[in-house]
């Protein structure tokens, strides 16, 4: 949101709301909580949202469609299935640093979603998959990845930047753009890239 733009109240909310679920955590958040981090009434909270599901849902609905688009415009950025796999997994990487608060509660908080709603966020996380899916089954295709278990191998890329949201700190040394370098270089090994794709590049150290 620009910075002139002032919030919306469901703007607000959505932010309170997952400062404290960040904070405490999906099952210990309260209603009151998220109405005082959002300088309003709890009744007032529910004049927009039924219960703090319903924000948990939202955020996490609009969270993994913000990723699924992102996931999409990088794989479809290049051209070869390594090169493809080299945009996707660093903006993967460096998303899920940037946006850690955000991607470990719509990662981590999901089971605590209705079936319904479960559901229907469900129903993006399997495109999100998909992406990854069809950049990885190219590149066996065109003998430039070696995986006789291309699922498991996807299972496995997309942990390895999901994961990072868990543990990723702000205030450590790494940038996220350093990380997403070193975990792109990893994951290409991962998928054993043929080392003569000139895309596939050359971890050098440093």
């Amino acid at each position: 949101m620009p910075k002139d733009v002032a919030p919306t109240t469901r703007d607000r909310l959505k932010l309170a709301a997952a400062e404290s679920f960040a904070d405490k955590g999906f099952h210990a958040t309260t209603t009151r909580d998220i109405a005082a981090a959002a300088g309003m009434s709890p009744a007032a909270v529910y004049v927009h949202h039924p219960s703090k599901e319903s924000l948990l849902h939202e955020l996490s609905l609009e969270g993994h469609e913000q990723v699924l688009a992102l996931a999409r415009e990088a794989a479809g950025s290049a051209d070869s299935p390594t090169a493809r796999l080299r945009a996707l997994m660093h903006t993967w990487v460096r998303l899920h640093a940037e946006l850690h608060t955000m991607s470990r509660i719509v990662n981590y908080e999901i089971d605590a979603l209705t079936p319904e709603h479960l559901a229907e966020v469900s129903v993006v996380r399997r495109e999100i998959t998909t992406v990854f899916r069809d950049v990885v089954t190219a590149g066996v295709a065109t003998g430039e990845f070696a995986t006789d278990r291309p699922r498991m191998t996807v299972a496995a890329l997309i942990s390895l930047g999901v994961d990072v949201a868990r543990w990723w700190s702000d205030e450590g040394s790494w940038t996220p753009e350093a990380l997403a370098d070193h975990l792109t270089t990893l994951a290409l090994r991962m998928v054993a890239a043929h080392p003569l794709a000139p895309e596939a590049g050359v971890d050098t150290g440093g």
